[in-house]
């Protein structure tokens, strides 16, 4: 496998999304009106409100309907950057509570050093935020994964069911999208990556999951790096 970077989704394919659906984003629901209302005032905070009420259409949202429409996104799990965002703050004050840990796949894990061996390059590609990245790498199972990743792209980088986000991301690392891996459970972002001209592999955890016409692992340690 002739590659010089790997990008790895994160929800389904480097962590379990159970602890997505079932840890994080109910934490994230529960604490967002305290959140916004001891930190309205933050710059960051203020934007992210700001860009919920331009979103919605609603200019003159107070902020106890801000707080509902994101309640709402949450249960909708809407890709949305300032819902993202928000969320990267929470996750943020739970890690640093030790609310919870990030959970990370073993075999993600154990592979990650032979992956830097064979001189491959670890980027994630998530819908979360950056920040919410690097929070669950940095307080996962195994300790902070961070130093071992080159980089990480979130929605700003573009839609991850639009092959235009691959192709920057590719402009990015300045690397040619053969040269690239991408890892993802959801066939769309498969589809997307592939139409950028991306090497493609589905990692399928669950023995139900829908796959496609993508090379299918059901573990890192499939890998060969030869």
């Amino acid at each position: 496998m002739s590659i010089r970077a790997i990008i790895v989704d994160t929800a389904g394919t480097t962590t379990d999304l159970n602890f997505i659906q079932d840890v994080l984003f109910p934490y994230s629901k529960r604490v967002i009106g305290e959140f916004l209302e001891k930190n309205q005032n933050n710059a960051l905070v203020d934007y992210c409100i700001s860009d919920v009420k331009d979103i919605a259409l609603e200019p003159d949202a107070s902020l106890p309907r801000v707080i509902e429409i994101l309640s709402q996104w949450i249960d909708e799990d809407r890709k949305v950057t300032p819902l993202k965002t928000l969320q990267g703050l929470i996750w943020k004050q739970g890690y640093n509570q030790a609310e919870f840990k990030g959970h990370i796949y073993p075999d993600f894990i154990d592979s990650i050093d032979e992956i830097l061996a064979a001189n491959i390059r670890i980027y994630s590609f998530s819908s979360g935020s950056v920040d919410a990245q690097k929070l669950l790498f940095s307080h996962s199972d195994a300790g902070d994964l961070t130093p071992k990743f080159s980089g990480h792209f979130d929605t700003r980088t573009g839609n991850k069911l639009d092959k235009q986000a691959y192709s920057n991301i590719c402009n990015t690392i300045s690397l040619k999208p053969k040269q690239m891996l991408f890892i993802s459970d959801v066939i769309e972002e498969l589809k997307a990556a592939d139409a950028a001209g991306l090497l493609t592999a589905q990692m399928v955890r669950n023995p139900d999951q829908k796959t496609a016409k993508f090379k299918v692992i059901t573990s890192f340690n499939e890998l060969e790096f030869n």
